[in-house]
């Protein structure tokens, strides 16, 4: 089984963690955390992720730039990218142009989120 990395990007620690602590028992993931857009290039620039739980308002460089960048980034285009969001329908679509997957809103449970991960493959 390979490992792959998931990249947790959002600026409010507790989601963070959340995530965190809710995927580690998932097999096959190697958790990296970063607080905002562009700690998280640097992370993805190292660690090329698989699955990217972004964060819409954050500060230094926002989720949907830091999508944006991460589309352009070889090691990246390819990731699964989940934006974290209770910024509404504007954020959204702004995220899909950017080249957001799929959308989580916040605020969500443990389930909702091993959910969101079980429909994507990811798992495994």
């Amino acid at each position: 089984m390979s490992v792959r990395t998931v990249l947790i990007v959002d600026d409010e620690p507790f989601i963070r963690k959340l995530i965190a602590t809710t995927l580690e028992d998932v097999a096959g993931f190697e958790v990296r955390q970063a607080a905002d857009g562009r700690e998280a290039l640097d992370i993805a620039a190292a660690w090329p992720p698989a699955l990217v739980f972004l964060d819409v308002n954050m500060p230094r460089l926002d989720g949907i730039g830091a999508c944006r960048a991460l589309r352009a980034l070889p090691c990246a285009e390819s990731a699964t990218i989940v934006m974290l969001t209770a910024a509404g329908p504007d954020a959204e679509r702004d995220a899909r142009e950017a080249g957001a997957d799929l959308f989580l809103t916040k605020p969500f449970s443990p389930l909702d989120l091993l959910r969101l991960v079980d429909e994507i493959g990811a798992a495994g």
